[in-house]
C-alpha cells in the first residue's frame, strides 16, 4: 500500500499511528491476561522489518537516541518510586548479591554463550553480556502483575529489576570504553567508580532538592508531577554532562530516596508518573522493534536460539543459585525466580546507542550485536510470558485469586456481613481502628488487622493477598470516601463500593462529598447503614440458600413475602457478586448460592418503599 507507506513517512500521522497501535497492544494484554511487552514487540515487528510502514530513523532522525534515553529514564525514575527498603526485610541481601556478583556470573556466562554459540568476537561478547546482563521494570512489572508471585518473590524481582538496570547500564559503558580504546588501560576502571559515584551523589542531591520543596509548600500539588518530572529530566542530563552515562543510576538513586523519605506527599508524581510511564514503555517496544533489520544476518537466528538456550537454562539459574544461598527463599522460589529474567527496554536502547558508534569507529562484527541482543529479548518475553504464570501455579508460590474482600469497618453491620461472606467460604479480612470492633470480629473467627486501612502502617503491613474488592461500612461517611479513592489504585474503580450512611433524599446536595469521591452504593442507594442496623434489630436475619431450578429466586421471594433483600451472590464458579455493584445486575440465578437478608416470621419493622 503505498499510500499508506507516504502517509507514515510524516511525523504526525505515525506518531499517532504508534499511540493507537500501543493502546491496542496493552488493552490486547490486559484482555489475554499476558505481559504488554508480548503484543508490542510483536506488533513493533509487523510496522518496521516484515510490513516497512514504520521506519523510527526517518521518522525521528537524530531526536531518536536522545528521546529514548529521556523516555528510559523516566521509566526508571517511575519504577523506582514504589521502591520500599521495608519489603527488603529477609531479602535485601539476596538482592544485593543479584545485582552485583550475580550480574558479574550472568555477564560471564552470556558473553561466553555469545563468543563461542554466536560468533561473536570476545570484546563484543563481553558487551553483549554487560547489556544483557540485566533483568528490568519495563517487562518484569507487567509480568508480575499477570504471573502475580508471593509477596516475598515479587518484591526480590521487582527490586532486582530496578537497582540492577542502571548498574548494568555502567558495566555496559565500562566494557564499551575498553573496546574503544583497544586496549585496558586504568583509565576505564577509575571513570566506573567516578561514575558510580557520580551518579548516587547527584540523584541523593535532587531528591532533597523536591522533598524540601514539597515539604515546605513551594509547589502547589497540581504541578507536582510537572516539577518532578522537570527536575529528575535536568538531574538525568547534567548527571550525564558531569560523569558519562551516570544519569541512569541517578535518576534510580533519587526516585528510591524519594519513595522512602518520611513526611512528604509524593501520591501526585507516582500518579503522572505511572501513566506517563505507560505511554513511553508502548512507544519505545514499538520504535526499537521496528528499527530491527530483515533478513537478519547469516547464522545468527540460529545463534541467537542457542545464545537463549544458554541464557535460561544455564547461566540464570547459576546466578539465581549462588545470589539466593542462606536467604529464606525456598527451593520453590528460588525455581520461579530462576524461570523469570525478561530483558527490557535498557537492553534494547543501549545495544542500538553503542552498536551505531561502534559501527562508525569500524568495529568489525558489530551490525551483529543488536539482532543478537534482540533475539533474546523476544525470547525470554515470548516464552516467559507464555510460561510463568502456570509454572508458578505449579509450584505453588503464585498468590491466590484476587476474589477475596476487605471489609472497612468492625460495627456489628460489618461484623454481620463479613461473617455472611466468611461463612461461605469468601476470604474476609476486617480492618478498622475501633478496638472493641476488632475484638468482636477475632472473637468470631474473622481475620482482622487493627489499624486504618489507608494509613502509612497498613500500606507497609496490611496483607492484601488475595483481596480483590472493598465494602466501606464505616459509620462515617468521609472514611469510606477516603478508602474508596485509597483503593481504587489497587482493586480498580468497580470493585469498591461504600455503604451510604445518609439515603440519597435525605442529604444536602451542598453537604455530599464531590461525585469523583463517591463509590457505588453497597445494596443500592437507598439502604443506609442505620437502616440496616435497624432491620437487624429488628430481628431481620441474613439466610444463605443455594438455589436451583426446582426452588428458584422467585420461589424464595414467595416463602418471605416478596420482603427478602438478596446481598451477595456466589456463582457456581466461585466469582462474588454484590447488590448494587453497577457491572452485576438482574436477580440471582439457579445454581447461584445468595446470602438474603430475610424478615422475621413477624416483621416488627415495615420495610420503606424502595428498600
Amino acid at each position: 500500500m503505498p499510500w499508506l507507506s507516504s502517509l507514515l513517512s510524516h511525523p504526525a500521522p505515525a506518531l499517532a499511528l504508534l499511540l493507537a497501535i500501543g493502546f491496542l497492544a496493552q488493552w490486547l494484554a490486559w484482555r489475554v491476561r499476558v505481559p504488554a511487552i508480548l503484543p508490542l514487540l510483536l506488533l513493533g515487528l509487523l510496522l518496521g522489518p516484515f510490513t516497512g510502514l514504520v521506519d523510527p530513523d526517518a521518522l525521528l532522525g537524530e531526536l531518536l537516541f536522545p528521546a529514548v534515553s529521556l523516555s528510559v529514564a523516566v521509566i526508571l525514575f517511575e519504577g523506582s518510586l514504589g521502591l520500599r527498603f521495608a519489603e527488603l526485610d529477609g531479602i535485601g541481601h539476596a538482592v544485593r548479591r543479584l545485582s552485583t556478583y550475580g550480574a558479574l556470573v550472568a555477564l560471564v556466562g552470556l558473553a561466553a554463550a555469545a563468543h563461542w554459540l554466536a560468533g561473536l568476537s570476545w570484546p563484543l561478547s563481553f558487551l553483549f553480556g554487560a547489556i544483557t546482563c540485566v533483568t528490568g521494570p519495563t517487562v518484569v512489572n507487567p509480568m508480575l502483575r499477570v504471573v502475580r508471585p508471593n509477596a516475598r518473590l515479587a518484591s526480590l524481582l521487582r527490586w532486582e529489576g530496578i537497582v540492577i538496570d542502571p548498574l548494568g547500564a555502567l558495566l555496559a559503558v565500562l566494557v564499551y570504553e575498553v573496546i574503544a580504546a583497544k586496549q585496558f588501560p586504568g583509565e576505564p576502571l577509575w571513570v566506573f567508580a567516578l561514575t558510580l559515584a557520580g551518579g548516587t551523589l547527584i540523584g541523593l542531591l535532587a531528591a532533597w532538592l523536591l522533598a524540601l520543596a514539597l515539604r515546605r509548600h513551594f509547589i502547589p500539588e497540581y504541578l507536582q508531577g510537572y516539577a518532578a518530572l522537570a527536575l529528575m529530566l535536568a538531574t538525568f542530563t547534567l548527571s550525564n554532562a558531569l560523569t558519562r552515562e551516570s544519569g541512569l543510576l541517578a535518576v534510580t538513586a533519587m526516585g528510591i530516596a524519594l519513595g522512602n523519605l518520611r513526611g512528604i506527599h509524593i501520591e501526585p508524581i507516582t500518579r503522572f508518573k505511572e501513566n506517563l510511564s505507560i505511554l513511553l514503555v508502548s512507544l519505545l517496544f514499538l520504535i526499537l522493534a521496528a528499527r530491527l533489520s530483515w533478513p537478519l544476518p547469516p547464522g545468527m537466528l540460529l545463534g541467537g536460539l542457542l545464545v537463549y538456550l544458554a541464557a535460561q537454562f544455564v547461566v540464570r539459574p547459576l546466578s539465581v543459585w549462588l545470589s539466593t544461598l542462606g536467604s529464606p527463599l525456598s527451593v520453590r522460589e528460588r525455581l520461579l525466580a530462576a524461570w523469570i529474567s525478561p530483558r527490557g527496554i535498557v537492553a534494547a536502547s543501549i545495544s542500538a546507542l553503542f552498536a551505531l558508534q561502534l559501527q562508525d569507529s569500524g568495529v568489525h562484527g558489530a551490525d551483529r550485536l543488536v539482532p543478537l541482543v534482540f533475539l533474546l529479548i523476544i525470547a525470554t518475553v515470548v516464552v516467559q510470558s507464555l510460561t510463568a504464570r502456570q509454572l508458578a501455579r505449579w509450584l505453588g508460590v503464585r498468590e491466590p485469586d484476587p476474589r477475596g474482600v476487605l471489609v472497612f469497618g468492625a460495627d456489628p453491620v460489618a461484623r454481620a456481613l463479613a461473617q455472611a461472606l466468611h461463612g461461605q467460604g469468601v476470604q474476609v479480612l476486617v480492618a478498622d481502628d475501633d478496638w472493641a470492633g476488632i475484638r468482636a470480629a477475632r472473637m468470631a473467627g474473622l481475620p482482622t488487622y487493627f489499624g486504618n486501612p489507608t494509613s502509612r502502617h497498613a500500606s507497609h503491613h496490611l496483607d492484601l493477598t488475595g483481596l480483590g474488592r472493598l465494602l466501606a461500612l464505616s459509620t462515617q461517611y468521609e472514611r469510606n470516601a477516603l478508602a474508596a479513592v485509597h483503593f481504587r489504585r489497587e482493586f480498580g474503580r468497580d470493585r469498591v463500593l461504600a455503604l451510604r450512611t445518609v439515603a440519597r433524599e435525605e442529604g444536602s446536595e451542598r453537604q455530599r462529598l464531590a461525585e469523583p469521591l463517591m463509590a457505588p452504593a453497597l445494596f443500592g442507594e437507598d439502604m443506609t447503614h442505620a437502616r440496616l442496623q435497624e432491620l437487624l434489630d429488628a430481628g431481620w436475619k441474613l439466610k444463605t440458600t443455594t438455589l436451583s431450578d426446582q426452588y428458584d429466586w422467585a420461589q424464595f421471594q414467595q416463602a418471605w413475602g416478596g420482603r427478602a433483600l438478596a446481598l451477595f451472590v456466589l456463582t457456581d464458579k466461585g466469582q462474588l457478586r454484590i447488590a448494587g455493584d453497577p457491572a452485576h445486575t438482574g436477580p440471582p440465578a439457579p445454581g447461584q448460592t445468595v446470602t438474603a437478608l430475610v424478615p422475621p416470621a413477624a416483621p416488627a419493622v415495615p420495610l420503606q418503599a424502595g428498600s
